[in-house]
């Protein structure tokens, strides 16, 4: 039997994992990201090892997704806010090292929403946007029923956006990014401002408060959830998509979020635009930037060749 692995490496976690050719789940695993570049690579070396020697001869290909500004042609990271140890890193030529089966390297959105438009919520769609929001954003294109990368694979960086000019600096280089104003770490920030309290605690807990009736939870929410309607809006008008898809971590206190950011988008879009677009959860879930990997790795090695 064939197999794929995909490795989804994020500024928090790596997740990995092993699929079979009908994009079925077979391992599935979650590590902490190392600070170090080199400690990065030792863990990847020591994760591929485990995997080898438990399926051997019927891994055919592996994906690896990274975080960040991918250069399609030189095949490595130009920039990653949430992962900076990877900032030019020469990844293929230490990949070589101790991958012995064809791999293929992307930014994890773009994987995420490759998976997602196989096997997840974007199955038979011709066009969506995910966006995957947790410690930063990452946004993937599916255009024509292909995945969008770009001139240079530098598309879908929705996450850097401005959408508060006034807002906080961003690890970019920019201010009032999308990512600065929608990501976990904001919506904490901006409770924690909102309650006039430095009370240390997560993006959870303010989500569970808010939903028990906080009014400093729910300003977070109306707040955070504006700017993510902004965001969602300049999608809408831009490239009229048939879904967009919305995971990561935050997504998990949706019910708090997506509200405000539907009205706010409704507002700022086309209304024929917003009419026509369907605005759904991730199916795939924080699996999906791994499978997606994997299911490239897949479709790249398999394709006829012309």
């Amino acid at each position: 039997m064939d197999l794929y692995a995909g490795f989804d490496l994020g500024g928090t976690y790596l997740k990995y994992g092993v699929i079979d050719t009908q994009g079925r789940v077979l391992q599935d695993e979650t590590v902490n990201t190392p600070d170090s570049v080199e400690e990065l690579f030792v863990l990847l070396e020591t994760v591929w090892d485990t995997i080898w020697s438990g399926h051997r001869s019927n891994i055919k290909g592996v994906g690896f997704g990274f975080p960040g500004i991918f250069h399609s042609r030189e095949q490595r990271i130009i920039q990653s806010p949430n992962c900076p140890q990877i900032d030019g890193y020469a990844l293929v030529p230490s990949l070589e090292k101790f991958i012995n089966v064809p791999f293929f390297l992307d930014n994890e959105a773009n994987y995420a929403a490759y998976g997602e438009h196989k096997i997840g919520a974007g199955k038979g769609a011709q066009s969506l946007v995910l966006l995957t929001i947790g410690t930063g954003i990452g946004t993937g294109i599916i255009l024509n029923g292909q995945l969008w990368q770009g001139s240079c694979g530098f598309a879908g960086e929705l996450g850097h956006v401005t959408v508060n000019p006034k807002g906080e600096k961003c690890r970019c280089g920019n201010r009032g990014c999308l990512e600065t104003e929608v990501s976990s770490q904001k919506i904490v920030n901006c409770y924690k401002q909102f309650r006039k309290s430095e009370e240390d605690l997560a993006a959870e807990e303010i989500a569970r408060r808010a939903l028990n009736g906080d009014e400093a939870a729910l300003q977070t929410y109306s707040q955070v959830g504006s700017y993510l309607g902004i965001g969602l809006s300049i999608i809408i008008n831009l490239l009229n998509p048939e879904k967009i898809l919305l995971g990561g971590g935050v997504m998990e206190s949706g019910e708090c979020l997506l509200p405000a950011a539907f009205e706010e988008a409704k507002r700022r879009s086309y209304a024929a635009s917003y009419d026509c677009c369907l605005i759904e959860q991730t199916e795939l879930g924080n699996k999906a930037g791994f499978i997606g990997a994997a299911l490239w790795a897949r479709d790249q090695i398999t394709k006829p060749r012309s």
